[in-house]
């Protein structure tokens, strides 16, 4: 099991979760976090922390939410690790300018 970054985070950038990962499993695109399943140890620490609820367990996402269990793997893979929260806790950073990371 693996935990899944899903499409509600999209945009707001909350960035507090990576704060608690023991493992840096975090990975910043240019518009949301993903989260990388093969470093993802399963401590269930970001879920509490992230303000939109956009962080799910991978056998608990609902069936219109799977393909977030590809696009974590893949986007993770694509962008780099961030090891700490940027901004204030519980406030969104700004998306930066860059190309949507949302697959087409």
């Amino acid at each position: 099991m693996a935990y899944v970054v899903t499409d509600e985070c999209v945009g707001c950038k909350y960035t507090d979760c990576v704060d608690v990962c023991p493992v840096s499993c975090f990975h910043e695109g240019p518009d949301m976090l993903y989260i990388n399943p093969e470093e993802c140890i399963d401590c269930n620490a970001c879920v509490s922390e992230c303000p939109p609820e956009a962080i799910w367990a991978d056998v608990d996402l609902p069936e219109d939410k799977f393909q977030w269990i590809e696009i974590n793997g893949e986007m993770s893979n694509k962008y780099p690790v961030i090891h700490e929260s940027r901004g204030t806790k519980g406030e969104p950073t700004e998306a930066s300018a860059e190309p949507s990371s949302q697959p087409s």
